[in-house]
């Protein structure tokens, strides 16, 4: 649970970095260099963390799955989960190979003085990296709604499972659905 969350907050943390401030910034900007350097190191911070993240998952119990009612919606949401993870190492993979052809270990991590190249958009690497991260995006909208849907739809009680604490109503602790009220 503290890595999901963890991890969400750094997600949406370098998404708001690349589109908000590293998008607009020319790269001649030498503020870029400086950005840049916490977007990269946040980003293997991440991979490190899902890494971590999908042991856990493999290793240990998990909850029961919640239900929405609908066999077919219950059938898509393991993949969306998966889905997260295979995005997630996609994103840090293009971040990876768009450092690598653009020679940022130079510039960024060694503090060459080295020039960034005029635009990253030459790179197919940075292209398919903007895409992913609209996609995560995508799919971080759903998995909210389908959280919100849970939550005041079916009441399920699914965001007392995600939180801190001990789980909904269960003596021992053990992470169950409770049925609808």
């Amino acid at each position: 649970m503290t890595l999901h969350w963890l991890l969400a907050v750094l997600i949406v943390a370098m998404w708001c970095i690349g589109f908000l401030l590293l998008g607009p910034m020319p790269n001649i900007d030498p503020q870029k260099i400086g950005i840049l350097l916490i977007h990269m190191s946040a980003g293997m911070l991440i991979f490190a963390l899902m890494v971590a993240r999908f042991i856990v998952r493999m290793w240990s119990s998990r909850p029961v799955d919640a239900t929405t009612g609908n066999l077919m919606l219950d059938r898509i949401a393991p993949v969306t989960h998966y889905g997260f993870y295979i995005l997630v190492f996609l994103m840090v993979g293009t971040g990876f190979a768009t450092a690598i052809l653009a020679g940022l270990n130079r510039s960024v991590f060694q503090g060459s003085g080295e020039p960034l190249p005029p635009s990253f958009a030459v790179y197919p690497t940075f292209v398919a990296h903007g895409y992913l991260a609209l996609l995560l995006v995508g799919f971080i909208v759903l998995h909210v709604l389908a959280a919100l849907y849970h939550q005041f739809v079916r009441k399920d009680r699914l965001f007392r499972r995600m939180w801190f604490g001990r789980r909904a109503s269960d003596p021992l602790g053990r992470s169950e659905i409770i049925p609808p009220i």
